[in-house]
């Protein structure tokens, strides 16, 4: 039974982590769009969308605080497995390099199957890195958030 409170603990210091996670790769990649002079991406809210099958929304307004919720939740979800990681006896640095490769692959996975996002041999090599860049932001962050949590009891 000790070892479930375990896990259950994990998994709650894991979806907090997941939402410093959240907020890091939110800082990081709000800048290198400002920076570049893109817009925001919309593809986890394009798949989101496409799972729920919505269809459209009553204006922009809507589908942005949709893309919001999308990003905060994707990303505090996720948040879950690296809980779990936390469980396996792996050592720290260990389990934030297979969560970022469960996160960033799951995503050059979904996306293109969703039709939301072209395959990632198509994308330019500068934003592979990009991309690649902002997810290592986001389990780093994950990592060191859990980390704290779990060494501080909480």
């Amino acid at each position: 039974m000790k070892a479930l409170a375990t896990v259950a603990a994990n998994v709650g210091r894991g979806l907090a982590a997941g939402l410093a996670g959240t907020a890091a790769m939110t800082v990081s990649s709000t800048l290198e769009a400002k920076l570049r002079k893109r817009q925001p991406s919309q593809a986890p809210a394009k798949a989101a969308e496409k799972v729920l099958g919505i269809e459209r929304f009553e204006s922009p307004q809507a589908e942005n605080r949709f893309s919001n919720l999308v990003h905060w939740g994707y990303g505090t979800g996720w948040g879950a497995v690296r809980g779990l990681l936390g469980s396996a006896p792996l050592p720290p640095k260990a389990a934030s390099a297979a969560h970022f490769a469960a996160v960033w692959g799951q995503e050059v996975v979904m996306l293109p199957t969703l039709d939301v996002a072209p395959p990632i041999h198509l994308w330019a090599k500068e934003d592979v890195a990009i991309d690649v860049f902002h997810h290592v932001v986001y389990a780093t962050a994950t990592g060191i958030a859990f980390e704290a949590l779990r060494a501080n009891g909480r």
